[in-house]
């Protein structure tokens, strides 16, 4: 917790937007591979040392001594020793030896080091907490925490100031972007422990970023003896874009005049952007389609926890996993303990069903969705049809129409039509596309990629044309040429039109930024989708149950932030299409997916935790969750990338509402116990939870996953009857709240007592809701409850 005159509140962001992969690979006897032996906890005082770390790694040498035959052999094989909070080490290892090793009583789990990838301004308007004109609502927590007078309290009783909150990212930086500018901070808080790795780029911190590491031994641990050094190896420079977007917008500072090639112009700023900001990067250049490894980012976390943040923002993702052999998931626990918020994304494998990652409970798992600002290109073709559609390319060069021509007409004798469908490179003849607008279908290779194939054969434009897994999802993309992306519906009404004549013609109106457009938000086609396959009663949720506000709950997603086409820092080591050939270079560029909604729910909780910062990580999520927004703006119900009516397991628990989650009344209260509980209904036995946790632990005699204290009530098949048990405690003014239902054919439900009476704050009292089948086979879908 926090400690010091003057203490700190730091958010670390860990800014991994990735999926999680197990290496494909037959193990074989003699064959070492690296896995990650995690023994639960340490039990460090807060006046540990480095000598009481070396302690611990020499204590790591010896025990893996014992199973590789010598104490040298058991320092060559180590590729990191976890010795702050997380207990364990990394180490390459026969899969007999992995396999003893995970027989010892000490020893929690033996899992692979698994790989990941990355899940790759105007929405901080879009929340509601400022308005377009800059001015910031009286019930914005900016407001809040920017009255020349305030401070608040941390649980030590000691003033804590906005102005000294730090926020990290779990991934590298460009340090010299604008967003990072340290003008009119102060001296970096005595509290923090971090460090700036500097490097022979010439990378340096300063009293906006204030820390920054990198871990890649995991990695080159993967990549064995291919592994060959180049300077992006040995440095926390962001040599790709992404760890500088999400930190810049969870903690970027105000840069006026932002935009990207003049579209989108305005002030740049993150959720909490007087905050100082760290780096810890632990992706890397893909092998085998992976980036980030597990044993880089436990170390990472370890560290950053060691080094003294209160919130972690992970833009990561991926399959899920037993949480006992999911480094992730490991982390978040070892950081709630120590009170810290943890916030992943919830990866970009949608719209398909069961793809959610981060799905522990002790976790907040955000979608993605549109916002209220679109970069309109409009296509017009020559029958009067007008398709809206979004690009950032430039201008055609003429004022005037151009052919038309199909990519598959368009291709190469020997190419196959499905390839040169997709505008797949070596497929196109530019004796056919030049001087005329390429029209290409999306899936497969990259977006950005497609315009290039098109302008390597000297087409004109190119109309991208959404496949029906993309359906309404529109991104802005840098393309190389002039361009347009369409929905699917327009897409087949263009391909109607050139199919209907010998001379078909078109032209793409240059982009024009509009805002306040609607419907908004859309969920996205990319963002993964629940229920949960590891423990269904917790993201499956149907019914649900709130007090308080209107809500609805699919799954352990918390609400959909914008994560498309949204504006932050880049940088300027790499093109904005990423492509070698582009040499351009913008401080501001546009990214999607859900690793930039993860860190706009990141910014909302680093305010949170400095306006309650006696709130545990799992109040601060409930208050999220349990006044979010499940409907538009329009008033009516959010709708998914087909254009359909979204589903909670595609929105969670709806669009965040930060000015509301300031006040939400009630919260649901986690304790760390509560989370053992829960992995006890789980299946862990009573010493592995023990050793997990580095506490005294007894299971229950008598348990029920539904009585969990979750903001959700879950029932993954209802046959019969069902109860479930719930506590709410008061964080707001005394109050009465009367419970309000809205019953589903089929079901009967009563709350028992109907009305919960509050006299003062911390106050805690809990009510009982019972479900009956009255129609056994009647189609029951997700249902809602509140107390007003």
């Amino acid at each position: 917790m926090l400690s010091g005159k003057h203490s700190v509140f730091l958010l670390l962001s860990f800014i991994l937007f990735s999926v999680f992969h197990a290496p494909a690979f037959a193990i074989k006897k003699g064959l070492l591979y690296s896995y990650i032996v995690y023994m639960g906890s340490h039990e460090h005082g807060e006046g540990a040392t480095y000598a009481d770390f070396d302690l611990v790694t020499q204590a790591h040498h010896e025990f893996l001594h014992s199973y590789v035959g010598s104490f040298e052999k058991a320092k060559e094989a180590m590729i990191y020793s976890y010795t702050r909070h997380i207990n364990g080490f990394a180490a390459m290892l026969e899969e007999e030896e992995a396999a003893d090793i995970a027989e010892h009583p000490e020893v929690v789990s033996v899992f692979l080091n698994k790989g990941r990838k990355l899940h790759t301004t105007h929405s901080w308007e879009f929340m509601d907490m400022e308005r377009v004109d800059g001015v910031v609502p009286s019930d914005s927590p900016w407001k809040s925490l920017w009255r020349g007078s305030f401070s608040c309290v941390t649980n030590h009783g000691r003033p804590m100031m906005f102005s000294q909150v730090a926020l990290c990212v779990f991934y590298c930086v460009w340090p010299e972007s604008p967003s990072f500018g340290d003008e009119g901070m102060g001296p970096i808080p005595s509290r923090w422990k971090g460090t700036c790795q500097h490097d022979i780029t010439g990378f340096r911190c300063n009293r906006k970023l204030i820390g920054a590491r990198y871990f890649n031994k995991g990695y080159l641990a993967y990549l064995g003896g291919i592994a060959k050094f180049n300077r992006t190896l040995n440095t926390a420079r962001d040599y790709e874009g992404h760890g500088s977007h999400t930190l810049s917008t969870i903690g970027g500072t105000f840069v006026p005049g932002a935009n990207v090639f003049g579209f989108g112009n305005g002030t740049a700023e993150g959720g909490s952007p007087k905050a100082r900001v760290a780096s810890y990067k632990v992706c890397w250049p893909p092998f085998e389609g992976n980036e980030c490894f597990d044993a880089d980012i436990m170390a990472g976390l370890d560290m950053a926890i060691h080094d003294g943040v209160d919130v972690l923002s992970l833009s990561l993702g991926g399959l899920a996993s037993d949480y006992f052999e999911d480094g992730i998931a490991i982390g978040a626990f070892h950081a709630n303990m120590k009170s810290i918020p943890v916030v992943c994304s919830a990866g970009n494998s949608g719209p398909s069903p069961g793809t959610v990652a981060n799905v522990a409970p002790w976790i907040v798992t955000v979608s993605a969705s549109t916002l209220d600002r679109e970069f309109d290109t409009v296509i017009q073709l020559h029958n009067g049809q007008r398709f809206k559609g979004a690009s950032l390319a430039k201008a055609m060069p003429e004022s005037k129409f151009y052919p038309l021509i199909k990519a598959a007409e368009a291709k190469l004798a020997k190419e196959s039509v499905e390839n040169a469908t997709l505008c797949i490179r070596g497929t196109i003849d530019p004796e056919k596309a030049r001087g005329k607008i390429l029209v290409c279908l999306r899936g497969i290779n990259p977006r950005v990629e497609k315009s290039l194939v098109a302008l390597e054969a000297g087409a004109a434009g190119m109309i991208l044309c959404n496949d029906e897994l993309s359906g309404n999802e529109l991104i802005a993309d840098p393309h190389l040429l002039p361009a347009s992306q369409v929905t699917y519906k327009d897409g087949l009404a263009v391909y109607a039109y050139v199919n209907s004549t010998k001379n078909p013609l078109g032209y793409i109106e240059p982009p024009e930024t509009k805002l306040r457009t609607k419907p908004a938000p859309v969920m996205t086609a990319f963002s993964s989708r629940g229920p949960n396959l590891v423990t269904p009663e917790i993201l499956k949720v149907c019914p649900f149950v709130h007090y308080v506000v209107p809500f609805k709950f699919a799954q352990n997603l918390m609400s959909p932030l914008p994560g498309v086409n949204i504006i932050a820092a880049y940088s300027g080591a790499v093109s904005p299409t990423e492509l070698n050939f582009d040499k351009r270079r913008v401080p501001f560029i546009t990214m999607s997916g859900t690793s930039m909604s993860c860190p706009h729910v990141a910014g909302v909780v680093g305010l949170l935790r400095t306006l309650y910062p006696t709130w545990s990580p799992a109040a601060i999520k409930s208050a999220i969750m349990t006044t979010a927004r499940t409907r538009d703006n329009t008033g009516k119900p959010m709708l998914d990338g087909n254009n359909g009516k979204a589903t909670p397991f595609a929105y969670g628990s709806g669009h965040i509402r930060p000015n509301r989650a300031m006040d939400p009344g009630l919260v649901y209260e986690l304790t760390m116990n509560d989370y053992l509980n829960f992995l006890c209904i789980s299946g862990y036995n009573q010493t592995q939870i023990k050793t997990f946790s580095g506490a005294h632990y007894r299971c229950p005699d008598i348990i029920d996953i539904l009585d969990f204290n979750y903001p959700t009530m879950t029932i993954p098949k209802l046959y019969g009857s069902a109860s479930f048990t719930r506590r709410v405690k008061n964080v707001g003014s005394p109050g009465t709240y009367t419970a309000s239902l809205r019953v589903p054919a089929g079901l009967s439900i009563s709350v028992e007592p109907n009305v919960l009476k509050f006299d003062k704050i911390g106050e805690e009292k809990s009510y009982k809701l019972t479900l009956k089948v009255t129609r056994p086979g009647e189609a029951i879908t997700f249902w809602r409850h509140n107390l007003v």
